[in-house]
């Protein structure tokens, strides 16, 4: 099988296929938890499918706490109860891609908390990435060129910043998405960017001057083509 020449479609497919599987497996050995499962070869072997597959399935189901891989020794169950770890499969099979908006409403939920955050625990070495990051996105924006990326990069400097690790983690998943998405959507325009150079930086004087609450006030600025966005529009 050619994974390569598989459409995002035909491979979210495939890797709910896989995890359907691997329930079904798991259902007939009676695994419990702590109990080890298969290699990954053994599985690519039995399923039709690649390591890569197989692994891609594996790491999604750690993600929602439901295997445990560990260095050296495989995967294994993880210690919740056959019926809470049935219930999550069945969930996690049924979960659909996030539509456009619906990422951009949980940017915001996330944005507004780690902004604080960052005013609050951001370090020197923080300030300088918050500053590499901000002159990025000003050079783009003044040369007239797309600077959609360099945008969330400087958010997701602002999400390292946080010291918490989880929010930051859910901001490097949604963030390629949105990118994806951004100018399909066409939510922001060339003058929106030269406003954006201004909502930056205030932002970034917040985080440096330790303001949470004018930190996620000039957040809430910045957010405002996207309030308008997700709340304004059908």
């Amino acid at each position: 099988m050619k994974v390569e020449l598989l459409t995002n479609s035909e491979k979210r497919d495939l890797q709910k296929d896989i995890i359907a599987k691997l329930r079904d497996l798991i259902d007939y050995k009676n695994l419990e938890p702590g109990d080890k499962l298969p290699s990954e070869r053994m599985l690519s072997e039995k399923f039709g499918v690649s390591r890569s597959n197989i692994r891609e399935a594996i790491q999604k189901l750690e993600f929602y706490g439901i295997l445990n891989s560990k260095p050296q020794s495989g995967t294994f169950i993880a210690d919740i109860g056959r019926i809470a770890m049935s219930g999550m499969m069945e969930d996690i099979l049924r979960l659909e891609e996030p539509d456009f908006k619906s990422l951009v409403e949980t940017r915001i939920l996330l944005e507004l908390k780690t902004v604080r955050l960052a005013a609050l625990r951001r370090t020197e070495e923080d300030l300088k990435a918050l500053e590499i990051a901000l002159d990025a996105y000003k050079q783009k924006v003044l040369n007239k060129e797309d600077a959609v990326e360099e945008d969330l990069l400087f958010h997701l400097a602002i999400a390292k910043a946080s010291k918490n690790s989880t929010m930051n983690t859910f901001m490097l998943i949604i963030t390629p998405q949105i990118i994806t998405n951004f100018e399909k959507y066409h939510v922001c325009d060339s003058n929106q960017s030269l406003m954006g150079i201004q909502e930056h930086e205030d932002i970034f004087q917040a985080i440096k001057d330790q303001n949470p609450k004018l930190a996620k006030q000039m957040m809430k600025v910045h957010f405002n083509v996207l309030y308008q966005y997700c709340y304004h529009t059908d």
